[in-house]
This record gives structure tokens, C-alpha cells and sequence, in this order.
């Protein structure tokens, strides 16, 4: 059915389309720290209803977080526009979509580019320990510190490298990331389709709040996930995420031809 199976390391994405919805593209980006590990069950929902689907592997992830400190918010970014944009010069029309920190890339390629819409998964553009206020200065006395851990979660664990640690040179550009996209929110010319855990030890319903007011009348979607944790792609509410951004993506298939930049 697809170009390629399931991997069992991390990996880029890609399928083609098949059928009626050949035409239509949809650009999902994994998360910080992650790898298309994390969302390939969407991406693999979307390419069986047909839809041309790439999932790119970010710089510096993957791998380990030596190589993640490396890079920057816009390596991660330029990485995903380039699939965005490949996807793009073979469909009719784009949708990107994205998980936590592949949310904030996802909206903010969508700011940059007209898309037919945006399906994202517990979006991060805020957090939760207040330290991160001072990151661009404490980075400089820690290097590294221990990921998040969720206590109550049904999404089995994933093989995305070795991140034991977190560096915090990486995070200060998540924060600067999540800035940009921020203030690039007013400029989605899109609807927008949010799936929000209740129970979210990784972002903050801050971001929902930010994203409230920064996009207005174009969140046209917001679906409650009762059951799961951050990374709701590999939880409980899983099914329903599948569904529902497989149902947004047919509603505004047709909203735009070639993706361009407005």
C-alpha cells in the first residue's frame, strides 16, 4: 500500500496518494525530541484513505541529544517546509498537521504559505516550568536536563534515539520557535483543527489560550481528548483523532489549488 512499511527506527515518510484524494497533500511534523515514530499510525490512517502524506525526520532528532543541540529552530523548520513544498509540486491542494512542537512548525508554515488547512495535536507554544524564562542565559551554567516524564499514559514508548538528556541550548530554540509562531498566528489564512488532551504534563492550556486568540474565527475545530497524554497519536483517543482529521481534511480538500505563498 505504501512506498514504506512501518519502520522500526526512526525514519522519514513518504506515500504518494492512491485514488480520488491523490490530489490532495497532507505534511505532518513530530514533535521535539520525537520522530515520525510518534505519529506514523496518522500518517498511515491518512495514506490509506488515499491522500499523499509525508512525515519529515527534523535535524538533530532521531539520533541523540548531542546532535540535537546542534540545531535550531529554523533547521527543524526548513526541514518541514521543504516536504511541505515537494508535497505541494505533486497535489492540488496542502493541509499541514503536526504534534506538539510539530504543531507550532506546522501553524507557523501555514502563516507563510496558503494551505487548504491545519490539523494539529497538543500544540506546544508555551510551558509549564517558569525556568524557561531565563533558558537563554542558564544554558550557559547547565548543559542538559531530564525530559518530561508522564506518569498515566497509554502510548507505548518509541524508539527515537537516545534522548536521556535534554539540552538545553535545543530548548532555548523551542522557545524561540514557539515566539515566532506566536506572533505568526494572525497571518493563518486557514481553518484550523486543534486535538487537545486534558491530561498534558508536556504543554500547558496556555497554548490553547494563545491559539484562541491569535488565530479568532479560523480555529474553526477544537476536539476534546479525555483520555490520553501528550503524545494522543499513540493513546487512547488515537481512533478519534484519525477520524476526525481524516473527516477535516475531505471537508476543505478543495478549499485552495497549488500551494502558494500569500
Amino acid at each position: 500500500m505504501t512506498e514504506s512499511s512501518p519502520p522500526s527506527r526512526p525514519a522519514a515518510f513518504s506515500y504518494p496518494g492512491h485514488g480520488a484524494n491523490a490530489r490532495t497533500g497532507v505534511a505532518i511534523c513530530h514533535g521535539f525530541t520525537g520522530s515520525p515514530l510518534s505519529i506514523m499510525p496518522w500518517a498511515q490512517h491518512l495514506a490509506d484513505l488515499g491522500y499523499a502524506v509525508s512525515v519529515p525526520l527534523l535535524p538533530g532528532h532521531g539520533t541523540d541529544w548531542r546532535q540535537l543541540a546542534l540545531t535550531g529552530w529554523q533547521d527543524w523548520y526548513r526541514s518541514y517546509e521543504k516536504a511541505l513544498l515537494d508535497l505541494a509540486g505533486r497535489t492540488d491542494s496542502c493541509f499541514t498537521a503536526g504534534l506538539s512542537m510539530g504543531g507550532a512548525i506546522a501553524l507557523l508554515a501555514a502563516s507563510r504559505h496558503q494551505v487548504a488547512g491545519v490539523s494539529v495535536v497538543n500544540p506546544g507554544l508555551s510551558f509549564y516550568d517558569r525556568r524557561v524564562r531565563i533558558i537563554g542565559l542558564l544554558k550557559y551554567f547547565q548543559r542538559t536536563t531530564v525530559p518530561i516524564q508522564e506518569e498515566q499514559t497509554g502510548a507505548p514508548a518509541t524508539n527515537d534515539g537516545d534522548y536521556s538528556l535534554t539540552p538545553l541550548a535545543a530548548v532555548h530554540e523551542l522557545k524561540k520557535l514557539f515566539g515566532a509562531t506566536v506572533r505568526a498566528l494572525p497571518g493563518v489564512d486557514a481553518p484550523v483543527q486543534v486535538f487537545k488532551s486534558r491530561t498534558d504534563a508536556v504543554v500547558p492550556p496556555t497554548s490553547l489560550a494563545l491559539l484562541r486568540k491569535g488565530l479568532g474565527a479560523n480555529l474553526t475545530d477544537v476536539v476534546d481528548l479525555a483520555s490520553s497524554g501528550h503524545v494522543a497519536t499513540l493513546d487512547v483517543d488515537a481512533p478519534a483523532i484519525f477520524a476526525r482529521s481524516g473527516e477535516f481534511v475531505a471537508a476543505h480538500a478543495r478549499r485552495t489549488s497549488p500551494l502558494e505563498t500569500p
